[in-house]
Parts: C-alpha cells; sequence; structure tokens
C-alpha cells in the first residue's frame, strides 16, 4: 500500500478541556448586547408561548363544558398574539444571530491569519501548508452554526426546561414525576458516548486535516507528478487518505445519532407510560386529572423533550467543535520566536555595515549550522557567499534579515544589534530575493510594487528596466497590466526571477540580499542584467549568493563557506593566488564550461 508523511496522525487530547469554550468567550464577549437583546426576545416569547396549554386546558375544562363562546375567542385570540410574537422573536433572532456568529468567526479567523504571518519560518518548515490550510478555512467555518445558533439556543432551551418544569409541576406533580424519570436513563447514554464521540471527531479532525494537505501537496506539485508519471501512486495514496477520512466521519456521525433516537425513545415511553397511569387515574375517579389536564400535559411533554434534543444536539456540536478548537487555538498558541523584545527600539537609517560576531545558529538542537563565524560588511560593499550544498551559505542572508534568531552571538548592523530593534523598522529597509521566486496571483504591476506600495508606475517600469524584464513584459498581451496566476505559472523560471528582482529592487534598500537571483536566467540575459546591477549596487551593502561563480567576480569580497564556518575570505584574485577551496571550485566550473562549449 502506498503511504506518505500524511497518513501519521497528530497526537490526541484525551480530556475535554473547557478552557478552549472559555477562551472562545473571549471572542463572544464584544457582542453581548446584541447577545442580550435576542435573549431577552426569545425567553419572553418562550414565557408567553408556555401559556398556550394553559389556555387549552381553561377551554376543555371551563369555556366548553360552559358553552362560554367570549372566554374561547379570549383564548384564542392570546394564544393568536403569542403565536406571532413568538414569529417575531424567530425572525429577530436568526438575523441577529447570524451576524454574531459571522462576525465572530470573522474575528477568529483574523486573529488565526495574523499569527500565522508572525510566526517564524521553521514554523513552515516543519509542516504541510494543506494542514495549516484547512484550520483557518475548514475548521473555523465548521464553528459557524455553534456560534449563530448553538450557543443561544442552549441558553434558551435550559429556560424553557425551567418555564415547562414549572407549569407541568404546576399542573400536576404525579405525571411530572413520570416525566422526570426518563432523565436518569438519558444520563446513562450521555455518559456511555461522551468520551467516544468526542474521540471519533478529533480522529476525524485529523484525516480531514491529513486528506487536505495531500490535495494542497499534489495540485502544487502537479508537473512533478505527471512528469513522472505518478498520477497512479498518487491516486493510489489519495484514495487511502479519503477512505480513512470516509469511515472516521461515518464513526463520528453513528455516534451522534445516538442522542436523537436514544431521546425519542425516552420520550414515547414515558409518554406512554403518563397516558396510561394518566387515564386510569382519571377513570378511577382522582380529581386532579381531568381531560383538560391530560391534553396540557401532554402539549407540555413534547415541549418538555424538545429543548433535550435540541440540548444533545448543541452536545454533539459541541463536541464536534471543541475537535476543531483544539487544533485553531493550537495554531494560535505557536509561540512566535522571532518577535520584538519589549523594549526594542526603531531601527535608525541604515548606512550598510554589518557585523557577525561569533554567531552561532543550528536548525535542531546540538546540530550547529554555523559555527563561530566571524565578519565584517562596510557600507557599499558587496559580499559573495559560495561553497558547498547545505554548507550555511543561505542561513547567513536569513540571518541578517533576521528570519531566525541566532544561537549565540551577535549580529550588528551601523552598530547596533538587530535582535533589539523591531522587525519592521529593519526588514523595510533590507531588499531580499529568494531563491523560491514567488509571484502573487494578479497583475504583473502589483507583484513588482509588492515591496513599495507607494511606487508609480514610472518607478516600477524603471525597475524592470534595470533588471532586463522591461522587453518581456511588453510583450505580454497587456504589458504590466497582465495578470498571472499564483506562483506565476504563466511565466518562466527565469521571467519569475527578473520580476522578483525588479521587486526587491523597487524597495530601495539599504542592504540587498541576493539569494541564487540569476540561477534561472540564461547567459546572455545574465549579460545584460550584469550592467544594471553594477549601477544599482553602488552605494549599497549587498550580499549575493551564486553557484555561477563568473556572476561574482567583481565583488568586493568573497567568503568561501563549508562546514559551518568561513574557511577563506577576499577578492576573487586573492583567492585565486591563495589556491585553496574557492580557487578549486573556480576551476572546475570553468573546466565544465570549457568542456561543454567544445561539445
Amino acid at each position: 500500500m502506498a503511504r506518505n508523511k500524511y497518513d501519521v496522525d497528530e497526537v490526541l487530547e484525551d480530556k475535554f478541556d473547557i478552557n478552549q469554550l472559555k477562551r472562545l468567550l473571549h471572542y463572544m464577549l464584544p457582542y453581548k448586547k446584541k447577545f442580550a437583546l435576542v435573549a431577552f426576545m426569545m425567553l419572553s416569547a418562550s414565557a408567553f408561548t408556555m401559556m398556550i396549554p394553559q389556555f387549552f386546558m381553561k377551554v376543555m375544562d371551563e369555556c366548553i363544558p360552559q358553552k362560554d363562546m367570549t372566554g374561547i375567542l379570549f383564548y384564542s385570540i392570546l394564544t393568536l398574539i403569542a403565536a406571532l410574537y413568538s414569529a417575531l422573536s424567530l425572525r429577530i433572532k436568526i438575523k441577529h444571530t447570524n451576524q454574531i456568529g459571522q462576525n465572530i468567526i470573522h474575528d477568529l479567523r483574523s486573529d488565526l491569519f495574523e499569527h500565522l504571518q508572525r510566526l517564524p519560518f521553521s514554523y513552515y518548515d516543519d509542516r504541510p501548508h494543506g494542514k495549516i490550510q484547512v484550520r483557518v478555512v475548514n475548521y473555523v467555518n465548521s464553528l459557524s452554526d455553534l456560534l449563530s445558533n448553538g450557543i443561544l439556543n442552549t441558553i434558551t432551551d435550559l429556560c424553557n426546561l425551567i418555564f415547562i418544569l414549572f407549569f407541568m409541576l404546576f399542573i400536576n406533580v404525579r405525571l411530572t414525576l413520570i416525566c422526570l424519570c426518563g432523565l436518569p436513563v438519558l444520563v446513562i447514554v450521555v455518559v456511555f458516548i461522551k468520551r467516544r464521540q468526542r474521540k471519533a471527531w478529533q480522529i476525524q479532525s485529523n484525516k480531514q486535516s491529513n486528506l487536505n494537505a495531500y490535495i494542497a501537496e499534489s495540485i502544487n506539485g502537479i508537473r512533478v507528478t505527471q512528469s513522472f508519471v505518478r498520477e497512479d501512486v498518487n491516486s493510489g495514496i489519495f484514495n487511502n487518505l479519503s477512505s480513512s477520512y470516509r469511515q472516521s466521519w461515518m464513526r463520528a456521525v453513528m455516534y451522534n445519532f445516538i442522542m436523537g433516537p436514544s431521546v425519542d425513545i425516552i420520550s414515547a415511553i414515558t409518554t406512554s407510560f403518563i397516558y396510561v397511569l394518566g387515564i386510569n387515574w382519571m377513570l378511577g375517579g382522582a380529581s386532579d386529572i381531568t381531560v383538560g389536564v391530560l391534553i396540557a400535559f401532554t402539549a407540555y411533554i413534547s415541549r418538555f423533550w424538545a429543548p433535550i434534543n435540541t440540548l444533545a444536539g448543541f452536545y454533539n456540536s459541541l463536541l464536534t467543535a471543541i475537535s476543531y478548537l483544539e487544533r485553531i487555538f493550537e495554531t494560535m498558541d505557536e509561540p512566535v520566536l522571532v518577535k520584538d523584545d519589549p523594549d526594542a527600539i526603531e531601527m535608525p537609517k541604515i548606512h550598510g555595515d554589518v557585523e557577525f560576531k561569533d554567531v552561532v545558529f543550528s536548525y535542531e538542537p546540538g546540530h550547529p549550522i554555523l559555527n563561530h563565524v566571524n565578519f565584517t560588511a562596510k557600507q557599499g560593499q558587496t559580499f559573495a557567499i559560495v561553497g558547498p550544498t547545505g554548507a550555511g551559505k543561505t542561513t547567513i542572508v536569513n540571518l541578517i534579515s533576521r528570519f531566525y534568531n541566532v544561537d549565540s552571538g551577535q549580529i550588528l548592523i551601523d552598530g547596533v544589534d538587530i535582535s533589539k530593534v523591531t522587525l519592521h523598522s529593519l526588514r523595510e529597509q533590507m531588499g531580499v530575493m529568494m531563491q523560491d521566486s514567488f509571484i502573487f496571483s494578479g497583475t504583473i504591476m502589483d507583484n513588482i510594487r509588492y515591496g513599495n506600495f507607494t511606487a508609480t508606475d514610472e518607478d516600477v517600469i524603471n525597475a524592470a528596466k534595470t533588471v532586463c524584464a522591461h522587453d518581456f513584459i511588453m510583450e505580454m498581451e497587456n504589458g504590466y497590466y497582465t495578470e498571472v496566476n499564483e506562483r506565476g505559472s504563466r511565466l518562466s523560471a527565469g521571467q519569475r526571477q527578473l520580476i522578483s528582482f525588479a521587486r526587491a529592487l523597487l524597495a530601495d534598500p539599504k542592504i540587498l540580499i541576493l539569494d541564487e537571483a540569476t540561477s534561472s536566467i540564461d547567459t546572455e540575459t545574465e549579460i545584460i542584467l550584469q550592467k544594471g546591477l553594477n549601477e544599482l549596487l553602488k552605494g549599497r551593502t549587498s550580499f549575493i549568493i551564486a553557484h555561477r561563480l563568473s556572476t561574482i567576480k567583481n565583488a568586493d569580497c568573497i567568503m568561501y563557506v563549508a562546514k559551518g564556518n568561513i574557511l577563506e575570505k577576499g577578492n576573487h584574485e586573492e583567492l585565486m593566488a591563495l589556491k585553496g577551496e574557492y580557487y578549486h571550485l573556480f576551476m572546475s566550473q570553468y573546466d565544465f564550461l570549457r568542456k561543454k562549449e567544445k561539445k
């Protein structure tokens, strides 16, 4: 059987955590006035409609035997008024509860999304993006009914039970006690299924998360899938995940369906006992039981068990919601490891001096990526970083932007420790182009302007011209206003890199970071681009990671990084004269290109 990492479920919580509901209550408090209004309308309507069986009893026992048409008309009008008021209250309830529910969901989803925006790269490195997406969309949506109707209905139903019990006791105590005999049986049923039901919904939420994550990954990797003819294998994995989700859903729903029928059966049994015993007592001459009493009591019985049935349904929804809330709040509880210190200051205007002082960094404890790294880059210098894959090149530039926290040591910009300044004031003065040239859905103009929303169209066009992107953009059907899809599927890899390059340059950064900026650009375009880069890099401190060593020959300083340390440092001529690691790397590329040209 095909298997992948999505077959592994997340750890489940054994105990019902009431704190999840307390946290949800925090989101409800801003709307307490509307909740109070709706609750008042519903409770007053319930109290009014609870009188209707009393009206029926009066009509049956007094008005009809006495042929009192005025009394019949009077009670009929009261019944009509109660029905109309109940309908009006229901309309107000539906309107306001849906507004409240959607507002709470909006607030919850906004907080969740904002928190995700602040989480460090390490969080996304360790999790499939589909599992994150399902929490923001599906799980939050699943709370809609609970927030819109469930909580308010529960409050009104509990109050209704009190009202009903009061009227039932007022009519006949003996019949009321018979009705209440069914409650212990219902409690036994609830205790029996409680833990099983909750765990079933937890498993279902895990299976849904697994399925969503695999679908998202499969869509993103469809080109690789079709290139390697993996369709059948992937379909097998998908079917396994989908079957697991279906089975978990059916098992969870099975427990849900136990409650409703249990309430109906208990209600039917207690009602039949009331009929049998009530009629028997009435025929036996009991003065406290009449036809009107039985009719009124029968009406109250159905009303008594209806809210219990509704409460049972709410209990089912609550257990489902708790399984989703656990995942939602679990995400919101993820620590923001890279954040502003309480006493963080605004980063002063950057000039460009960058210094690493004895920096140690590791992604996992005990496995250092950088070991006591030291170097200084002066304002306006271009630093190139080369070395084998996994040596720590990208890690160095990520630390300059403070995408991760260092384990020890300091990174200083213009003598200021970047751990002591706000992230926003630091990053807004830096331009970064990663290896992954991400293109957002929208126009090309919007994508280039992403790093500087105040830039004019002319500024965008000038930036594109500088990086040699203008010509291919103008060849597209709508030029700079051509719509591109997410990840830029309409664009070649080189075109995506050029647009990302223009985006970074438009931000007018004081420190520029280019991580494999020309890896997908052909040699001819690279030569043209280099002219624009030479002008752009003047006066900026730049860090360039490149495997093509021909692109960094003119750098002020080249650092050869391997095994977490800077093994060699100097300009191109100095390192070539040294005949060390950089020399061998450069010559191997040079020999490879010569052999390629001969072929």
